[in-house]
């Protein structure tokens, strides 16, 4: 069989085509233009009613999801934001922007946070992201109970994490605020994109004013009943011209796009999360490759596969990793791919970036594998069966070789 494509996206829906016509016949691309219900308005509102979110603000990226949202919350200049020292480089980066500063804490093997170390320095910051880094939930209920008792926010950096749930609660949802992605990798795809949901209605009509909702276009922005609710107007009069306009809009044909998808999502996380559980069935066989297990209350949506690899050195897991590459499957190594944005050490854009020896360690083992919802078992096999060869090369290559 030939090699799966783990690249490319799932097509946009068919029934998008008429939608788009309208758009490039009409020019109607920006998301104010209509007196009501574009695209972009239209979008926010199913997204909220799909997770039971309020409000929902869609913008240029989830980045800028992120951003917005540590600005909606009021902090002064220099405030400190906690955030796991596994996560894209967008999330610190984010904070940076919003003339924050980052502070950093350990994850462990399985990938989720570090309690212990989370808890050491939640003192003395002044709000908490939490990365669902790849779809791995860290465990909810303590950091809630930690965050709530010092009465920290917590934004959730839910890239990754569309469709999944804790304790059956939607993720993006738990936390103050939610930021979701629209990148072509992610659950549903634009390209670029990304939106945040909150129940607040000061946090939303901080967002939506400062991402560009100049004058009063912010009366285009309805609650999740249609209707602009009290509290919500009370809250854009209050910062009416008070607040910097960032023009971080999201563009009626993005949202467009990314309409049709949603009725996709509950189809994509049922095969992406069945897909991930085979391989990892099979390659949990291999005593030099384990896929740590979900938490408990935890129900994940997951395009991608992370398995840690097991007694081997640096040589052999570049070894590994040379093995996979020539049978046609990349492996990412977080920590041994040159200038990874995902390990924390290149982040050198933070003051006083921080050493975490737990993170760094379980990073230069911690491999990733594309492996998007629409893959078929045949092409899973071939995954699963490139993976453990690869393996085999390197730490039994006399079990493998032809008996005399």
């Amino acid at each position: 069989m030939s090699l799966p494509d783990v690249y490319s996206s799932e097509p946009i829906p068919a029934s998008v085509r008429p939608e788009i016509e309208r758009l490039l016949q009409t020019a109607d691309l920006f998301r104010y233009t209509a007196k009501e219900d574009a695209p972009v308005a239209l979008l926010e509102r199913e997204f909220a009613d799909m997770l039971g979110s309020k409000y929902a603000l869609a913008v240029s990226s989830c980045s800028a999801a992120l951003f917005l949202s540590l600005k909606s919350l009021g902090l002064p200049r220099d405030a400190k934001v906690l955030i796991p020292g596994f996560t894209f480089a967008a999330v610190p980066s984010s904070v940076v922007h919003a003339d924050m500063q980052p502070v950093l804490c350990e994850v462990g093997d399985n990938y989720r946070i570090d309690l212990a170390d989370f808890e050491a320095k939640l003192a003395g910051v002044d709000a908490v992201i939490i990365s669902h880094m790849r779809g791995h939930t860290s465990d909810m209920d303590a950091i809630m109970a930690l965050c709530l008792a010092a009465d920290i926010p917590v934004i959730e950096d839910a890239a990754h994490s569309l469709g999944t749930t804790w304790n059956g609660q939607n993720i993006g949802t738990i936390g103050k605020i939610g930021c979701f992605s629209f990148q072509s990798y992610k659950l549903l795809n634009a390209g670029e994109g990304g939106i945040m949901v909150t129940d607040d209605a000061d946090v939303i009509a901080r967002a939506v004013i400062m991402s560009g909702a100049y004058e009063h276009n912010w009366k285009k922005h309805k609650s999740r009943d249609g209707d602009n609710s009290a509290a919500l107007e009370e809250a854009f009069a209050r910062w009416q011209n008070k607040l910097p306009l960032y023009n971080l809009r999201l563009g009626n044909m993005s949202a467009a796009l990314v309409r049709p998808q949603i009725a996709e999502v509950p189809r994509r996380v049922r095969d992406g999360r069945a897909n991930h559980d085979y391989v990892a069935a099979r390659l949990n066989q291999s005593p030099w490759m384990q896929v740590p297990e979900k938490l408990p209350p935890e129900e994940r949506a997951p395009d991608s596969i992370q398995f840690n690899l097991e007694g081997m050195d640096d040589a052999q897991i570049a070894q590994f990793q040379k093995a996979a590459q020539e049978r046609g499957i990349s492996v990412q190594v977080f920590g041994a791919s040159q200038d990874n944005a995902r390990a924390f050490w290149n982040w050198q854009f933070i003051k006083d970036l921080p050493e975490l020896p737990q993170t760094r360690a379980m990073l230069m083992r911690a491999c990733d594998v594309r492996l998007p919802a629409r893959l078929k078992r045949d092409e899973l096999d071939v995954i699963a069966d490139i993976l453990i060869a690869a393996v085999n090369d390197v730490m039994a290559p006399a079990e493998l070789a032809p008996s005399a």
